[in-house]
C-alpha cells in the first residue's frame, strides 16, 4: 500500500531539490516524521553530539557542495542549543534551514512542557521564521529555500508541529523564478568608468559577497587588466589564488596586518569594494577611507545600512556583469607608479614570518608546507586565528573556512567533519584553540562514527590566549583565562582515533606526514608557551 505524501515528505523534497543531501542534528520525538522524510527523499540524516555542532557541520557540508546546510532539532532545550550556530549563519552569511519540533497549536492551550516560543527565538538572528502548515508546505518549503539562498545568504527557521508532519498534502509544484542579473547604467556607470580612467592609485577590496557570487574569474580578468592590488576579508581568501602577484593577502582583524594595509587604502585614489561585506571586519576599518577626497565604488548586494564605511557610488548589482561594464572600452595602462602595494607585501612578509623555530608561527608555516595545496581548512575563534589567517596561503575561494562574522569558538572540528564527509578525498584539517577544542571535543565520536579521518590540530597553551593578551594590554590582573594543560592526544586515542603531542617542527611534520595517510581522524596537540601571540597579531 503506497504511503500518502505527508507535509513533512514536501517539505524533505523540496530540500533535496535544493540540492541538500545531508542533514544533521540530535532527534526528539518531535521530529520522527521529519527525520524519516528526509531520509525517504534521499537526505542522510547525520546524528551528532550537540546542535550547535550539528549546525556546523551542515555548514561544512555547504562550503563543499553549495546546497544549503540543514540542522534538525527538537522542542524546547534542542532548538535552544542551536542559537548560536544559527546567529552564526546570519552573521556569516550562510543559507541555513532550521527545522524545529512543536507541539501542535491547540496543545499549546493547555501543555507547557518543554514549550517556547521559537519563532520569537530565532526571528532576530535568522532571514525569516516560517510554522509548516500541511495547506501550504510547499509554499513554506520555496519560500524557505529562497530566502535562505537570496543575497545575502542566511538562515530560515521552519517550525513543524508534531500532527502537520504526518498529514497529507500536496505539492503543487509552485516555485519562484530566479532572478536575473542587475547591471549599472547610465550615469552612474559613466561616473564609475571616468574614476576607473582616472585612477592612478585603484586598490580593491574583495568580500564574501562576491565568494557566493562565484565572481572570482571575473573579478581577477578585471583586476589584471586595470593593474588594481587587492585585499580581501577572511572569508574571501582564496577567491584569486593568493599567490597572485596582485594579492595583498586578508585583512580584518590583525592590528598588525592593519599598521600595512590601512595606510595604503588611506592613500588610493579610487578604492573598488567588490561585494564586500564589513561585518568581518574590526572597528579599525571603521570609514578607512574618505569619500570627500577619495572615489568609492561599492558594488554590494543590499543597501548599505552598516556606516561602517560610504561609497561615492552604492551599486546594487551583480558583480560580474557590472565589472564587465565597467570595463568596457577603458584601456589598460599602469598603476601605482611608486610601487608602494610591493612595498606593502613585502613588509607583510616580513611581519609574519614563516621561519620561527618553534610557535603559533612555526606551527602554522609548518603545517601549511606539509599539507598540500589543496588541503580544505578549518579554523576556530582565537589568537591563532588571526595569526592563521594572515599566514595561511589559499588558492581556491573557501579553501579555510572560519566564523568571521560573530567570531564563534568551537566551530573548527564540526566543521572539518562537515567538509570531510562531502569531500573525503581532499585532506581536510581543522585548527583549534585548546580552549575551543575542550568545547566540542566529543565530536570526535561522530568523526569515529562517520568513520572519516580530518586532522584535528590543537594550539596548546592553556589559556585563551586573545583575551589574556588583551588583559594584559589593559594593564588588568590576570583572571580567569587560564586553565590547565590537558592531554588532547588521548582524547583523540579514547574516541577511536590516533593522537600524538609535538614539541617541535620536526615532530609535527611527521605526526601530520603520518596523520594524510591514516584511516582513523589524527588529534596533533601542539604545545606552544603562554605569550606566545604577543607581537604576532
Amino acid at each position: 500500500m503506497t504511503r500518502p505524501t505527508r507535509a513533512a515528505d514536501i517539505l524533505a523534497r523540496r530540500l533535496y531539490d535544493a540540492g541538500c543531501r545531508h542533514a544533521f542534528g540530535m532527534p526528539g520525538g518531535e521530529v520522527l516524521t521529519l527525520v524519516d522524510a528526509l531520509q525517504a527523499a534521499g537526505i542522510t540524516f547525520h546524528l551528532a553530539k550537540h546542535e550547535n555542532c550539528a549546525g556546523f557541520m551542515g555548514e561544512g557540508v555547504h562550503h563543499s557542495d553549495g546546497a544549503p546546510a540543514i540542522l534538525v532539532a527538537t522542542l524546547g532545550p534542542g532548538a535552544l542549543n542551536g542559537v548560536n550556530v544559527v546567529a552564526n549563519a546570519h552573521q556569516d552569511r550562510v543559507p541555513m534551514l532550521v527545522l524545529t519540533g512543536c507541539v501542535d497549536e491547540a496543545e499549546q492551550q493547555s501543555y507547557t512542557h518543554q514549550v517556547l516560543d521559537h519563532g520569537a527565538v530565532f526571528a532576530p538572528i535568522t532571514k525569516a521564521s516560517f510554522r509548516l502548515s500541511a495547506e501550504t508546505a510547499d509554499l513554506i518549503a520555496d519560500k524557505a529555500v529562497g530566502i535562505a539562498t537570496e543575497q545575502r545568504n542566511g538562515p530560515v527557521h521552519i517550525d513543524v508541529p508534531i500532527s502537520v508532519a504526518d498529514t497529507p498534502a500536496t505539492d503543487r509544484n509552485t516555485r519562484r523564478a530566479p532572478a536575473s542579473e542587475t547591471v549599472p547604467s547610465g550615469a552612474d556607470l559613466a561616473q564609475a568608468r571616468e574614476w576607473l580612467v582616472g585612477a592612478e592609485r585603484p586598490i580593491a577590496v574583495i568580500g564574501l559577497d562576491a565568494v557566493q557570487q562565484q565572481a572570482g574569474p571575473a573579478i581577477q580578468e578585471f583586476l589584471e587588466t586595470h593593474r588594481i592590488p587587492f585585499v580581501t576579508s577572511y572569508k574571501a581568501k582564496g577567491i584569486i589564488p593568493e599567490d597572485h602577484p596582485l594579492c595583498l593577502g586578508g585583512g580584518g582583524l590583525s592590528p598588525l596586518a592593519d599598521r600595512h594595509l590601512l595606510p595604503l587604502l588611506r592613500d588610493a585614489d579610487l578604492v573598488l569594494c567588490v561585494g564586500y561585506d564589513p561585518i568581518e571586519m574590526r572597528p579599525g576599518w571603521r570609514d578607512v577611507w574618505d569619500v570627500n577626497r577619495q572615489h568609492v565604488i561599492d558594488i554590494a548586494a543590499e543597501p548599505n545600512l552598516h556606516y561602517m564605511h560610504q561609497g561615492g557610488l552604492n551599486l546594487l548589482t551583480s558583480i560580474a556583469p557590472t565589472l564587465a561594464a565597467l570595463s568596457d572600452g577603458v584601456a589598460q595602462r599602469a598603476t601605482w607608479a611608486d610601487r608602494q602595494p610591493q612595498i606593502v607585501k613585502d613588509a607583510l612578509s616580513r611581519a609574519f614570518p614563516a621561519t620561527d623555530d618553534w610557535g603559533p608561527a612555526a606551527v602554522i608555516a609548518e603545517t601549511r608546507a606539509v599539507m598540500p595545496s589543496d588541503t580544505l581548512a578549518t579554523a576556530d575563534s582565537g589568537a591563532h586565528r588571526i595569526l592563521l589567517s594572515q599566514m595561511w596561503e589559499c588558492h581556491e575561494p573557501r579553501g579555510l573556512i572560519q566564523s568571521s562574522g560573530l567570531c564563534t569558538m568551537g566551530c573548527a572540528v564540526p566543521m572539518a567533519i562537515g567538509r570531510k564527509l562531502a569531500q573525503p578525498d581532499r585532506p581536510v584539517i581543522s585548527l583549534s584553540g585548546d580552549a575551543g577544542f575542550l568545547m566540542v571535543a566529543g565530536e570526535l565520536a561522530t568523526a569515529a562514527e562517520m568513520k572519516l579521518a580530518p586532522i584535528f590540530l590543537v594550539f596548546v597553551d592553556a589559556s585563551l590566549a586573545l583575551i589574556e593578551l588583551k588583559q594584559r594590554q589593559r594593564q588588568l590582573p590576570n583572571a580567569a583565562v587560564d586553565f590547565g594543560r590537558h592531554d588532547f592526544a588521548a582524547m583523540g586515542r579514547a574516541f577511536g582515533g590516533n593522537g600524538v603531542t609535538v614539541h617541535d617542527r620536526q615532530q609535527l611534520r611527521a605526526a601530520l606526514t603520518d596523520a594524510m595517510t591514516a584511516q582513523r581522524f589524527t588529534v596533533i596537540a601542539a604545545e606552544i608557551e603562554p605569550g606566545a601571540y604577543d607581537g604576532r597579531i
